[in-house]
C-alpha cells in the first residue's frame, strides 16, 4: 500500500508494503547479543503437576515461561526513566507512531574529542566531526529520528558478546551535536551510547536527556534511545519513515522492533 504524506512542507511517498525490520530477532536459548555478561534470554516449558506446556513432551499446547534482561539481551528502546530516580516507563514516553528518520553509516575513530571518564588509547568513538560530514547537509525535517549504522557492519552484531569485543561509543561533542539538531529518537547498533565501563556516569545518556543528578527533565521525556539494532547492508543511507514498535512493558525499557519505510520525495 502506497501513501503520500506531508512532513511540514515536504511531500513524500511511502510504500507501506516494503518495511525493513532493523531489529535483531531474539532467539531464546540460542545465539543472541549480550552485554555485561547477564544471563542469556531463555525460555522453558511451564510445568504444574501433570501439566507440561510442550507438545513434544505430550502437552496439549506450547506454554512457556520467558526470562530476559531487555537492556542486555537484544534490541530494546529505553526512555529517560533509565537514568532518573523517578520511575518513568517507556509507554508513557513514546507517543509517536511514525517518525521522520535519517539513516547514516559512520566509521568510529580514535580521536581527540572528549569523554567522561577520560578516553583510553583503545577507545573508538562516534565523533561530532564524523556526524557533521553526514548530517549537516541533510533535510532537518527528516531528523526527528537518527539511525546510525557503524562500520564495518559485521553480521556478528547479531550475536556478539560485548564483554569480549568492546564497542564504540559517543564522544560528548557528538552527543551534544545530536541534541542541538533536535533529534528526538536515536537508534544505534551498539549496546550503549556510552562506554560500557564508565564509572556509572552515563555521560552521553545524560547529555541526550539533559539530566543531572538523576533528576527528571519533563521537557525531554518524549525522547528515546534504541540500542542493539542491526541495519543490513542492503538498506541504503537516506530518508525513511520510522515505525518504532515496542512491547507494552511498564518499565524504563522494552524489547522493540523498529521498522523503516523509504521516504521518496515527490
Amino acid at each position: 500500500m502506497k501513501a503520500s504524506l506531508s512532513i511540514k512542507d515536504k511531500k513524500v511517498e511511502i510504500d507501506f508494503s516494503k518495511g525493513k525490520d532493523i531489529s535483531i530477532p531474539l532467539i531464546f536459548n540460542g545465539e543472541q547479543p549480550n552485554t555485561y555478561g547477564v544471563d542469556k534470554a531463555s525460555s522453558k516449558a511451564y510445568k504444574d503437576g501433570q501439566f507440561i506446556g510442550d507438545t513434544r513432551k505430550g502437552g496439549p499446547c506450547n506454554f512457556e515461561t520467558y526470562s530476559l534482561t531487555p537492556h542486555c539481551n537484544g534490541t530494546h528502546t529505553e526512555c529517560i526513566g533509565h537514568i532518573t530516580k523517578e520511575r518513568i516507563d517507556i509507554i508513557s514516553c513514546l507517543q509517536q507512531e511514525f517518525i521522520p528518520a535519517s539513516l547514516v553509516s559512520i566509521l568510529p575513530e580514535k580521536n581527540s574529542e572528549s569523554y567522561t571518564p577520560n578516553i583510553e588509547s583503545e577507545d573508538l568513538l562516534i565523533t561530532k566531526s564524523k556526524l557533521k560530514e553526514h548530517l549537516e547537509h541533510l533535510d532537518q525535517k527528516m531528523l526527528k529520528a537518527l539511525i546510525i549504522r557503524t562500520l564495518p557492519n559485521s553480521p556478528e552484531k547479531k550475536y556478539r558478546d560485548y564483554m569480549k569485543s568492546p564497542s564504540a561509543f559517543f564522544s560528548l561533542e557528538a552527543m551534544q551535536y545530536i541534541v542541538d539538531l533536535e533529534v528526538e529518537h536515536l537508534l544505534v547498533d551498539l549496546p550503549s551510547v556510552d562506554r560500557l565501563y564508565d564509572d556509572g556516569l552515563l555521560s552521553a545518556h545524560n547529555i541526550f536527556w539533559s539530566t543531572k543528578d538523576k533528576e527528571l527533565n519533563n521537557n525531554v521525556r518524549h525522547k528515546t534511545i534504541t540500542e542493539m539494532i542491526f541495519v543490513d547492508d542492503n538498506i541504503v543511507d537516506g530518508s525513511y519513515l520510522l515505525n518504532l514498535q515496542i512491547a507494552p512493558f511498564k518499565s524504563d525499557a522494552a524489547p522493540s522492533r523498529p521498522v523503516i519505510y523509504t521516504a521518496n520525495e515527490l
